[in-house]
């Protein structure tokens, strides 16, 4: 039963996580702020976290675990409601056009009128320029994602621990292997939500989303983010409810029917309830602390694993945004992409490891070869990922000239030509249009045309001057796609992410025992708490921050507020983008393998403290079966025993 709720916590988790990471982008639109504080949004929740980890791996070993990790989940639904609530105190979100809402063709002022105005549509009230630009509602999101963390903690380590007090030592990995693959259902659930969202219009139901000229594949596109959120809520909520009714502690397993183990193990832990009230709880803490700092292989593991998570956060957080701007697909898409094809291989890899480390009762010092090797395999195939690319969109103006010619050859950045320098256009304006020759243009208006036919997304712009075509001249809205090849480099660039999910998740578990089994039993919860804290720490917070901020440095464009501040991105430099995306995470993850083949030569020497543990629970069976059989020899021999003899022996 403890193994079916906390497997439900990991999905309520990790679904909760999953959609976050999934509507950074939709945040990033909705509040109109740059990646780098979109990532300190994100790593906020590790704020929460690291707050109180530490502590609750150690004292919460001390009191009622199935509870704790119940208070937990109520929590975290608690942090989901909270980033829902932006959405109910807003008003309605407005996207920078300069067409007009309603398609009226009586209204052509966003067209190229010489000697016209175009303007953008003008603020009614100078105050509420001030309030629109200087808008902190998204401060409810981070303040929600650190009470998510804050509730988030005790679930990993306290679930973790009591697993390997209560379980065979042998059957460990397997369980926690379906936990994993809980961890992966949860995101699985919560990729395909966000893709759903993402498809959604922030105001649906509140708009007639037949007058918007915006498609789920304009970046100024916003999903129904809260939505989600709120379903989350719930779904924290309910997990929480079966931890109640759980107890303390359980039997051991595969010695539940022995009443002799259990007295002991009950007298055992009475001692140390006595222990408790006698000396307090807190009297192994920094001993314990001391023991783990001392610990090169424990040391030398979290090192590993901060330097690995820098990498895999930034890669997981950013992934969506990668897809949208490398090979130009929506959010909605990119995020149901990524669920499909990478989340089924890490399951079905987290669960063969967890065989695999029961079936062949794999060692301490072979897992850890184990988890290098393939890792390593893994690192050298991503390096594959920098081959599938696509071209910059070719948007006139910001990477390219109105004669078609590309950046690296047109050192200029010029949105006014000779075709429409007496059209009196804003030049900030992000409206894309995309015209009969192939190439894009900033606005209607900037690409020269003077009439339009249709409405909202259907409108067709006509008489275009700037577009230099041996036919009639015509443009429609939204950015030019790019092309058959582009979905091929996509497919291959998604298969390589397959392989790559999958060979990481087969190392995943026996690396997570070399974690385990290289502390002392009563070390594990804190040594999992402390493992857990570094990461939040050193990772979780930083890297979605200065990767961020590294995204930001390859902006072209720029999107323009009512009063004329910047707001979030609209177009990257797409081959400095990927170079970033996928060049820092491989410079990261290469450093690491120095302090894992120092592990490596480190287990030759060093006899880990767990070692041993696979096979206590054998130790303890072997007895309980030797003192069977005694008992039967002396039943065989009560014949030529006296009954005070017998009595004696037994």
């Amino acid at each position: 039963m403890f193994l079916l709720a906390i497997t439900c916590a990991f999905v309520s988790k990790t679904l909760s996580g999953s959609y976050m990471n999934s509507m950074l982008t939709q945040i990033e639109r909705q509040f109109n702020i740059p990646t780098s504080l979109v990532g300190f949004i994100n790593g906020s929740f590790e704020i929460g976290n690291l707050l109180l980890i530490i502590f609750v791996s150690y004292f919460g070993t001390k009191l009622h675990r199935p509870i704790m990790i119940g208070i937990g989940c109520v929590v975290m639904g608690l942090g989901c409601f909270l980033k829902s609530l932006p959405h109910f105190l807003m008003n309605q979100y407005e996207y920078e056009s300069t067409v007009s809402v309603s398609g009226n063709l009586s209204s052509n002022s966003f067209l190229c009128m010489e000697n016209g105005t175009q303007i953008l549509r003008p603020t009614q009230d100078p105050s509420e320029c001030t309030k629109e630009v200087k808008s902190l509602m998204w401060v409810y999101v981070l303040v929600g994602n650190i009470v998510r963390g804050m509730g988030e903690t005790p679930i990993l380590p306290l679930g973790i621990s009591y697993i390997e007090d209560f379980a065979k030592s042998e059957n460990s990995p397997l369980y926690i292997g379906l936990i994993e693959t809980g961890a992966i259902i949860g995101p699985l659930i919560g990729l395909l939500l966000a893709s759903f969202c993402a498809n959604v219009y922030v105001d649906t139901g509140s708009v007639n989303t037949d007058d918007l000229t915006i498609t789920p594949t304009d970046t100024r596109w916003v999903g129904a983010w809260w939505f989600g959120f709120l379903i989350c809520a719930g779904v924290n909520v309910l997990t929480a409810i079966p931890f109640f009714f759980l107890p303390k502690t359980l039997p051991k397993e595969g010695l539940e029917n022995n009443a002799d183990i259990i007295k002991n193990e009950n007298e055992d832990k009475q001692r140390e309830e006595d222990k408790k009230e006698k000396y307090g709880i807190t009297k192994d803490f920094l001993p314990f602390m001391k023991s783990l700092s001392c610990n090169p292989i424990y040391m030398l593991f979290i090192l590993i694993s901060v330097i690995q998570f820098n990498a895999f956060v930034n890669m997981i957080s950013f992934m969506p945004k990668y897809i949208e701007q490398q090979y130009g697909k929506s959010s909605s898409d990119a995020i149901f992409l990524i669920g499909i094809y990478n989340l089924p291989p890490i399951c079905i890899g987290y669960i063969i490891g967890g065989l695999i480390m029961k079936k062949f009762k794999i060692t301490v010092k072979q897992a850890a070869h184990i988890g290098c090797w393939l890792s390593l395999l893994e690192y050298l195939l991503h390096f594959l990922s920098f081959l599938v690319t696509c071209e910059n969109s070719s948007v006139v103006g910001i990477n390219t000239s109105y004669e078609g010619i590309p950046q690296d050859l047109y050192m200029g950045n010029n949105v006014f030509a000779n075709c429409n320098v007496d059209c009196n256009c804003p030049s900030k304006i992000w409206d894309p249009v995309c015209g009969n020759n192939g190439l894009s243009y900033l606005s209607a208006c900037l690409a020269g045309c003077e009439t339009s036919i249709g409405m909202g997304i259907n409108m067709v712009f006509q008489n275009c001057s700037c577009i230099q075509t041996s036919g009639n001249s015509s443009a429609v809205l939204g950015l030019c796609d790019k092309g058959p090849d582009c979905s091929m480099m996509l497919q291959y660039f998604l298969i390589l992410s397959a392989m790559s999910s999958f060979i990481y998740s087969l190392a995943a578990i026996p690396g997570y025992m070399v974690l385990l089994r290289c502390m002392k039993s009563e070390e594990k919860s804190l040594g999992v708490g402390l493992h857990t804290f570094c990461t939040r720490v050193f990772a979780g917070i930083p890297a979605p921050i200065y990767f961020g901020a590294l995204m930001d440095s390859t902006c072209l464009h720029w999107g323009t507020l009512k009063c004329g501040e910047s707001g979030a991105c609209r177009i990257y430099d797409s081959t400095t983008f990927r170079y970033i995306y996928l060049g820092l995470p491989a410079a990261l993850r290469g450093s690491s393998f120095v302090p894992a083949l120092i592990i490596l030569i480190l287990l030759r020497k060093y006899h880990l403290p767990g070692e041993n543990a696979s096979s206590g629970t054998e130790l303890t069976e072997t007895k309980v079966k030797g003192k069977k059989n005694e008992c039967k020899d002396m039943y065989q021999k009560s014949t030529v025993l006296n009954d005070d003899e017998l009595k004696t022996k037994l």
